[in-house]
């Protein structure tokens, strides 16, 4: 494994050690036997001849596929139908036999799998703490920098900035509309690194998928792996990953704890990754905290022990448990009160809590300055006096929240575009735009 350094947004970047290519069959950590039934498989539902092909559509490289081209040879599954072409680069083509088609058949009777061979479990795992989260770190400049469009105070990036680097669970309360949810997914942007997600990983001869193109962001090494024409190219690093962007996935009141283990497809006979384990290398936000379906009190329960020992434990449905890495920041985000949601104990583990409430009246300013130059509207000293004396002055009881700028800037637009005018503060706009913020008793 080697580290480099490569630049992005003017700062150094790590580059996360890379999981080496296997260079023979051993290499793999998969029997050959598994090996021979997932090609077969492959070749039957694909309708490949090449060596190429093969190793392409099974992310191994070309040399590993030929091992297993012989041994499907010598057990007579597959023929070999010759070159196409005289060319002295043609390749040679192969053809399933009768009893190659009845092998692909049987095996697509045990498991649906088809394509990128996985990735045994123990050098997941050994991959995981390579490229572990917990190894970097997340200077006040890089915080500053993601955080630059939420006006935070000095105060509160004190509390935060300390808090993402311990790696420790953490719980972001407080009133609703006051930039949770925001600072959460900005912790998320904050890592410029990258890391490598496998396809699939495999226990027991039980394929369980990993990489998920809704939450996995490929990087540029990825297009450069796969080249312009969709050709994986030899770049050094096992083909069976996908360099990724470290992930960061957000769930809300869909959570349950069912979620948080292995999900089996009786279809395909295969197994799905839950989500902690998607975002291993990354952060896992659960936002909306207790109000969930489940109690909140049964999903710390689910996740004390990943949260103390940094390890998980899965299950198969034939009940054999295996250990992976618990490698994830988690921010809790909730507008209820923490002790109404889990007990002393749970809240133990949860290292960081962070209060987050409405902003002071000189931060409030700032926030609406700032939200209504990006919309595009002028906040002169007029206006600025309308909204805090008739507004918020005549109604103290409203108080100000981070959410009232975009909501009131937001309203202004659309009133502006029904009336066919320039979008512009008025104070007509404003009192309609400000009704509209409660309901009327």
């Amino acid at each position: 494994m080697n580290l480099a350094l490569n630049f992005e947004h003017g700062a150094a970047v790590k580059v996360i050690p890379a999981p080496r290519a296997p260079q023979t069959l051993a290499d793999t950590g998969l029997a050959e036997g598994f090996l021979v039934e997932l090609m077969m498989k492959t070749i039957y539902r694909r309708g490949l001849e090449r060596a190429s092909e093969i190793a392409r559509a099974m992310c191994l490289p070309v040399n590993v596929v030929g091992e297993l081209i012989e041994t499907a040879k010598e057990n007579k599954l597959i023929d070999t139908l010759g070159q196409l072409g005289a060319s002295v680069t043609a390749e040679m083509r192969y053809a399933m036999t009768v009893k190659g088609r009845e092998w692909a058949l049987d095996a697509l009777t045990q498991s649906e799998w088809v394509g990128p061979a996985p990735v045994p479990v123990e050098q997941y795992n050994a991959q995981i703490r390579a490229q572990s989260i917990r190894n970097e770190r997340l200077s006040e400049a890089m915080l500053r920098q993601v955080f630059a469009h939420l006006t935070l105070t000095d105060a509160m990036m004190e509390e935060v900035g300390p808090a993402v680097n311990s790696f420790s669970a953490v719980l972001l309360y407080g009133p609703p509309g006051n930039g949770k949810s925001s600072i959460a997914l900005a912790v998320c942007e904050a890592y410029r690194d990258h890391i490598y997600v496998p396809h699939a990983i495999l226990v027991e001869k039980q394929v369980i998928t990993v990489y998920d193109p809704t939450v996995h962001t490929p990087t540029g090494a990825e297009a450069e792996a796969t080249g312009g024409d969709g050709l994986r190219r030899h770049i050094g690093f096992d083909p069976r990953y996908i360099p990724c962007k470290r992930p960061s996935i957000t769930a809300g009141g869909e959570l349950t704890v069912d979620m948080l283990d292995l999900s089996y497809n009786p279809v395909s006979r295969v197994y799905e990754a839950p989500m902690q384990l998607k975002a291993a290398g990354g952060v896992f936000v659960v936002d909306d905290f207790g109000r969930q379906r489940e109690s909140p009190q049964a999903l710390m329960n689910r996740l004390i022990v990943p949260l103390e020992a940094r390890l998980d434990y899965l299950a198969l449905q034939t009940g054999r448990k295996f250990e992976v890495p618990f490698d994830s920041l988690v921010v809790f985000s909730t507008n209820l009160t923490p002790k109404t949601l889990v007990d002393d104990a749970a809240l133990r583990r949860i290292r960081y809590k962070i209060f987050v409430g409405p902003p002071d009246e000189a931060t409030f300013v700032r926030i609406f300055a700032r939200t209504a130059r990006r919309a595009g509207l002028e906040l002169d000293e007029g206006t600025l006096g309308f909204i805090m004396a008739e507004l918020y002055g005549k109604h103290e009881d409203a108080g100000f929240h981070a959410f009232h700028p975009r909501f009131l800037c937001d309203q202004t637009l659309a009133m502006c575009t029904y009336r066919g005018i320039q979008p512009q503060f008025t104070q007509d706009i404003l009192l309609r735009a400000w009704r509209n913020l409660f309901v009327d008793e």
